[in-house]
């Protein structure tokens, strides 16, 4: 049987990246039911692009449920600079949801985690036997790049992508891509709003990950780092350990979604009678 190749989609990330992509100029294509549709539009124009240049033979679409999950509860102020979604995108969010389930591609979500780590999961599971291709805009999940594990970054427009492999990050990077778990750690995300350890940017974390491999190993030889780096992470050490955790995208999320479930295989009639059902214009062409 001929190699599967697993489309893991980061199913926020494209929703909210074609939302902004219009919404910025006050276009939000809203129907005669008065319901927005631009982010939907956009999402399905990025999803059918990527299907089509990238050929997979499953389609899995994941979802974060919900602002709270256990970072949250680990440390309250994680993404606490990000605003309550605008409300012309509220209702797109479940009809999204149901497009995609008449393409008869399963979402996955479960209430407490992201949607990076039900990608985790599946991502770690299926890389056992299968190819997989992971589609974000996020670069958080480049941790999770592995031997059959690819991630697909969206870039400006449609259909321009970056894309990683281990080889790829580790020549770039010059670390692992696991060890971009403890980069994030030292750095911290501003996007994520936690802080790492104040004053160790992303060069002096990258030269402290390649001389010595991890924060333990940090710990272990914080005698040879300079007098200046050494009182940084000192002082901020039980910060170094939470921010690890806030940037460790956990594996073992209690999910399930088979490779029967997830083979791409739509019904085009109950795909075109839901963008009808949604007066969404101009996609009926764009399978391939």
């Amino acid at each position: 049987m001929d190699k599967k190749k697993i489309l893991l989609v980061d199913g926020m990330a494209l929703l909210f990246r074609s939302f902004y992509a219009t919404a910025m100029s006050g276009y939000f294509m809203v129907n005669s039911k008065g319901v927005p549709t631009n982010a939907i539009h956009g999402f399905v124009k990025h999803l059918f692009t990527a299907i089509n240049e990238h050929q997979p033979t499953h389609v899995i679409c994941c979802w974060d449920m919900g602002s709270k999950t256990y970072r949250t509860e680990l440390y309250p102020e994680y993404k606490a600079n990000r605003g309550e979604p605008p409300v012309e995108l509220i209702p797109q969010f479940d009809l999204v949801k149901e497009v995609v389930r008449d393409l008869d591609i399963p979402n996955i979500g479960l209430e407490g985690f992201e949607a990076d780590d039900c990608i985790g999961t599946l991502a770690k599971e299926m890389g056992q036997h299968s190819e997989v291709a992971i589609l974000t805009g996020d670069q958080d999940i480049l941790q999770l790049l592995d031997k059959n594990v690819s991630v697909i970054l969206l870039k400006k427009g449609y259909g321009n992508y970056d894309v990683f492999n281990e080889e790829r990050f580790h020549t770039e990077k010059g670390i692992r891509a696991a060890q971009m778990i403890d980069l994030k750690a030292l750095m911290g995300d501003s996007s994520d709003n936690y802080p790492g350890v104040k004053g160790i940017g992303e060069k002096t974390a990258l030269r402290l990950l390649q001389s010595h491999d991890s924060i333990e190993g940090i710990l272990e030889n914080i005698e040879l780092l300079t007098k200046g780096q050494r009182k940084k992470i000192e002082e901020e050490i039980d910060m170094l350990h939470l921010c690890r955790k806030l940037a460790t995208i956990h594996c073992e999320v209690d999910i399930q979604c088979t490779l029967e479930e997830s083979i791409f295989n739509i019904n085009k009639d109950k795909m075109l009678k839901k963008f009808d059902e949604l007066e969404l214009k101009n996609l009926d062409q764009i399978l391939q």
